[in-house]
Formats: C-alpha cells, structure tokens, sequence
C-alpha cells in the first residue's frame, strides 16, 4: 500500500541488528527495482543511498533515523573540521578499525588490483605533504569551482578529495583503502597514458597528475619563457659560442647519476656504485656544466637555483631510454634524512632572501628490479611520531631510518625546515 510520507521516516529499525557488509549495489526503491527484489529475496532489509547518505528499510519503504548508522556514513563520507585538520600532525594516537586491526591514520595500505604500484606510491607520497593533503581534506576549498560543461578533469580532484579523506579517517572499517575509483579517474584523464593493469612510470604520473589537479582547479599553464638575451660580450665575437640565460619555475629537480659500471668484481657479480647526493646536487651549483644533445646540435648547460620552496621534489634519474628498451641506473645514492642545507645552490644575489635553507626528507619512493617487471614501495615520515613507516600496497611495516639510505630511491620529496621546529626524525 501507499505510506503518507510523514509515516515513512522511522528511528526504530527491527532489521538494524541483522546489518552486514553485503557489497552489492542494488538500485531504486520501487516495487519492480532491484533493491526491492534483492530485500524480498535474500531478506536484505537496509539499505543506503550512496549520493543522499540516507538509509531506507525495504520492502516496507521508510527511511531509518538511528545514531548507530553514523559510522557507516562516516567512512563513505569521512569529513574534517578545521581543528580537526590543524591536529593531524600532532596525533601519536593508534585508531582502530571496525574489523579490530589497529593503524595510524594516513599510515595505511593501498590495494594494488593488478599493476598500479607506481601509482599508490606516488598518492601516498602526496597525502604525506600537510598543505596538499589539508586543502584536499576540506571539500568546501574545491566544491564551488566552476568548470566548463563536460569537462571530465575535475574528476581527479574530486577523487583525489576522497582518497585523501578516506587514507586519513580515524573510523575506517579495515586499516586499508582501496584506489580504485581514484584510479579510473586517471585511467579517463589521462586518455589511458596511466592504467591500473600496466606498470607506469612513477615520475612521469607525478609529473602529470600535479599538472592536471593544477589545471582542474583553476590554474593556468604557463608559457615557455623565451631567453632573456643576457649575452656575455667576450662570447658574442664568435658566432659558435653564445650564451643565454633563462629563468623558469619547476615542478621537481632531476638529479642526475653517473654512469653505471659495467665491470664485475672477481665472483662475476656486476658491482653496485655508490654516490653522496651532494655529487648530484653539484648540477645546481651554478658552475657545474652538463652536455646535452639533441639532432640538431650539442650545446652545454649550467643550473642554479633562484628560490628554494617550502616543499622540494627531487626525482633521481634512474632510466635511460632508447629506440629498443629502457635502462635501469642501480646506482645507490647516500644521502641523510634530515639536514640538508641548500644555501650553496643559490645565485649569490638571492642568498639573503632565504632566512631557511635546511631540509629534511619526509618521502622516498623507491623503484626495486627490472624497468619493465620492477614494482615501487615508498617510505613516509609520521609526523605526529616521528617515526618512519615502509608502505607496499596493503603492508604496512616500521622501518629504521638508517635502512631508508640503502634503497633505490626514485622520488624523494624534501619539507624545509622552518626556525621553530624540532628535529624529530632520529638517526
């Protein structure tokens, strides 16, 4: 029969103690819907509407009001307050699961479905940078941004909101997430350049996921800056030789290795250098000159730095391509995890602008085996701990900082340190 729609809205269930998990995704309330057939067959009577987050008994048709359904809606829909927000990286308080594994929040496991490793790792990392990850934790920052009809790429940043709430809710039902909607939205962004069941390149994804959050939320591409023409006068006698200076914003600094030997030691086992990241820092000092070539013509480069940003990305180059496969650089780079100081990478003139020039790691992503069968695992700062954690897809383990420095690190992202703060990252 017909229920008067004051009628239909109930705080009393006799069903709610029979809830359980069941996964499907049922549509409709009508007599001929699925939900209604699926309620009488299998005497499923609760179920939740996944846009408004309010919970109908079927077959009888009411809506159900119950404090105890809070949870649920929760972890669908976690959401953040301000204060909430400014205390996340001061908690050192374990949370537990509704199935009684306990985890720190932000510290949890990724599924990987088939082959999207590369992609876990480089979300990981990007929900460990506070400023990112805050924005993204309140929706209210993003939600009345105005985009042209059909454009398909604030998908991302509406996914990417979601993971990131989701990777930090305190009340998650297993002390893992599952990336898989984020993940479709970048297999449709991205014309499927990025997919979940094919190894991707983590550098190259990072690359075009910033870019294209940075796009979807306003943002404008920038324009190549021509040369500003600073010619040197003794070199403008011969034509061979000119010199020119161009000044741009990066996204992440490439550091270069040096080349791999291919000699093996006396148990024929092909040794594995070592390089102190200073040596490949040393581009950026402003005389250090690297050769490039193109079919065009070869020509010499030299970097500095002009401004040193609160969040630095290096990306380590570890792969060469060429027309018939990819190379892999093992090269081993020897770097600290805390104290960096960068005031040596700086043009003289800007020096004095940067009262603070000392860094420390706070993400390193690591690329193990071969290019095209390797898989990645990343190693985040707690910063509410101040310890570190390895992170593989769904295992999640402590790890001393001393083990960090042993790995292949592929990307690693740099947080400046700022007067007032305290080192607490160990050794």
């Amino acid at each position: 029969g017909r229920f008067d729609p004051e009628d239909q809205r109930s705080r009393h269930c006799p069903y709610l103690d029979t809830i359980n998990n069941d996964g499907a995704v049922p549509t409709g309330r009508g007599l001929k819907s699925h939900a209604y057939i699926h309620s009488v067959q299998l005497s499923h009577h609760v179920f939740l509407n996944l846009h408004t987050l309010k919970f109908y008994c079927l077959p009888d048709n009411y809506e159900i009001i119950d404090s105890s359904l809070e949870d649920i809606t929760y972890v669908l829909k976690p959401t953040f307050t301000a204060q909430h927000i400014a205390h996340l990286d001061k908690q050192a308080k374990l949370s537990r699961a509704y199935d009684g594994t306990t985890y720190l929040p932000g510290i949890v496991g990724l599924n990987n479905i088939k082959a999207n490793d590369y992609a876990n790792a480089v979300l990981q990392a990007l929900s460990n940078v506070p400023p990112l990850r805050n924005y993204f934790l309140e929706e209210e920052n993003y939600r009345r941004i105005q985009r042209p009809p059909g454009d398909i790429m604030f998908l991302l940043v509406q996914r990417f909101g979601e993971l990131m709430r989701k990777l930090w809710n305190p009340r998650n039902f297993k002390a893992h997430v599952s990336p898989h909607e984020m993940l479709q939205a970048v297999v449709l962004c991205s014309k499927k350049n990025f997919q979940i069941t094919k190894q991707g390149d983590g550098v190259e994804f990072l690359s075009w996921f910033l870019n294209a959050l940075h796009a979807a939320l306003g943002g404008t591409k920038r324009k190549k800056k021509r040369g500003w023409g600073e010619e040197k006068e003794q070199l403008l006698q011969n034509s061979e030789y000119q010199e020119r200076m161009v000044e741009s914003t990066f996204l992440y600094l490439t550091l270069d290795l040096p080349t791999a030997p291919l000699y093996k030691d006396e148990k024929e086992q092909l040794i594995i250098p070592q390089v102190p990241l200073f040596s490949i820092l040393a581009k950026f000092n402003g005389s250090t000159e690297k050769e490039y070539k193109t079919y065009k013509e070869n020509f010499l480069k030299r970097f500095q730095l002009t401004r040193l940003p609160p969040y630095l990305i290096f990306c380590i180059k570890r792969f060469t391509k060429n027309n018939f496969f990819v190379e892999k650089n093992p090269t081993i780079v020897n770097f600290p995890i805390t104290n960096v100081d960068l005031r040596e990478y700086l043009s003289e003139e800007v020096q004095a602008a940067h009262a603070h020039t000392t860094y420390d790691l706070i993400a390193n992503i690591v690329h193990d085996g071969k290019p095209s069968e390797g898989s990645y695992r990343i190693h985040v700062l707690h910063h509410g701990t101040g310890k570190w954690y390895e992170l593989q897809d769904l295992q999640v383990t402590d790890i001393l900082p001393q083990m960090i420095t042993l790995s292949e690190a592929y990307i690693q992202i740099w947080k400046r340190r700022e007067e007032d703060e305290t080192n607490q990252q160990g050794a």
